[in-house]
């Protein structure tokens, strides 16, 4: 299965089922005439050049002898195992590190690389990997999710583009005729991408910065209500030929508005031209415009013989080596450099839609939180699914998700 960089940012969930990690890895703990050996994995990206790139780069090092490997199948799964052996990875890309990496001890604290740095990297994509205060993975590109819509069919229609969640609504029921929707949020309507971001954009969290249950809040169900209003009004697309991260629906006139990625951008661009505009998640009563965001993390095993030489190689790549970072965002698809300086001076990033994308995921940026566990996500996804597609009230969904999610914060306070 090949993996795109949008994959952590869909439902939460994992990846696949377990693929078998074999133990032949290619680590070579010994060193040649005093240089390190490190072993270096990534995910396999699903755009052309990438695996190239990463190649080169690690090439390009001379402190040490770096070797890459091109994971494909389900590479979260694989690391997760591969860390509670000796014939996992030195260095290695993740979807984290989750808490339980952290907390086991499998991961290198990375906290001193950044010296000097640190308020560069944008903070939305930061903070879950920072625990305890300490950091434990380096951010490397940001993919973020926002709104698509159709310029002239929303001024044929007499409609503005929409900055509430109460407008979002009414627009898309105006826009919404014999020939396409108003709006497209994946074909299950909704429940798998949007996940927190109704909340976070009725001003609240899913997890709050002390550890509580961010959504216990009558807010919460009222913007979560508004999102079944959208498919009871029958405004949403639904069963599209290809889900919310592919624009094909929007392009071609499926749909006036559309939720997706910025990685969709340039496809849009070329079959539009100037005909669209984007726009973060609309604000709900007194909450504010939400962006959501993801990074994958460069991190360092515990279990490396080469710990030290793992964090210089990283430092070297993903801190110092400004000219890489912006490549390997830019040259192969469409991402945002994670450091807030680069994404500024990015040629590619500096109009129209784009610098739009920038400023959105610079003001509004948040992302899952570390204590956001798997537990918490299914019980919020299949109350969200149940609201949105059949109805359910949303007082009631969410409260049995609150005490779902209130037991898993515990537990995961116990486990401290």
């Amino acid at each position: 299965m090949t993996i795109s960089r949008r994959g952590l940012l869909g439902t939460g969930a994992a990846l696949g089922l377990l693929t078998a990690c074999g133990s032949n890895t290619g680590r070579d703990d010994g060193s040649s005439g005093g240089t390190p050996k490190l072993s270096q994995w990534y995910h396999q990206y699903g755009e052309q050049g990438t695996e190239q790139a990463v190649k080169r780069y690690a090439a390009a090092y001379d402190k040490a002898r770096v070797t890459v490997q091109w994971r494909p199948g389900n590479y979260d799964q694989q690391t997760a195992a591969a860390l509670l052996t000796d014939s996992g990875p030195d260095v290695f890309e993740v979807n984290g590190p989750t808490l339980d990496q952290i907390r086991g001890k499998q991961v290198a604290d990375l906290t001193d690389l950044f010296e000097g740095v640190k308020d560069d990297f944008n903070p939305a994509v930061l903070a879950p990997k920072t625990y305890d205060g300490r950091i434990w993975g380096i951010p490397q590109t940001i993919d973020m999710q926002m709104l698509y819509y159709r310029k002239s069919l929303l001024d044929d229609a007499g409609v503005r583009p929409p900055t509430t969640l109460d407008g979002l609504v009414d627009a898309a029921k105006k826009l919404t005729t014999k020939k396409a929707k108003g709006l497209f949020l994946g074909n299950d309507g909704g429940a798998g991408v949007l996940g927190g971001t109704p909340l976070y954009a009725a001003g609240l969290q899913l997890v709050t910065d002390d550890g509580k249950v961010g959504f216990d809040d009558p807010a919460a169900a009222r913007a979560l209500g508004k999102i079944h209003q959208l498919y009871a009004d029958k405004s949403l697309l639904l069963g599209a030929p290809a889900d919310w991260s592919d624009p094909s629906a929007f392009v071609q006139g499926l749909t006036a508005m559309q939720w997706s990625g910025l990685w969709a951008l340039p496809a849009v661009q070329k079959e539009l031209g100037d005909d669209f505009g984007v726009l973060p998640f609309p604000k709900d009563g007194a909450g504010a415009p939400a962006v959501p965001v993801g990074a994958y993390g460069a991190a360092v095993s515990t279990r490396s013989k080469h710990q030290r030489a793992g964090k210089d190689f990283l430092k070297w790549l993903w801190i110092d080596q400004t000219q890489y970072q912006e490549d390997f965002a830019l040259a192969y698809g469409f991402h945002i450099p994670a450091r807030i300086s680069l994404a500024k001076k990015a040629a590619r990033l500096k109009t129209g839609a784009a610098a739009d994308a920038v400023r959105f995921t610079t003001e509004h940026g948040f992302s899952q939180p570390l204590h956001w566990t798997p537990g918490s996500q299914a019980a919020y996804q299949d109350a969200l699914s149940r609201i949105i597609k059949d109805g359910a009230s949303p007082d009631a969904e969410l409260r049995k998700v609150v005490r779902k999610v209130s037991a898993e914060l515990d537990r995961v306070k116990k486990k401290a």
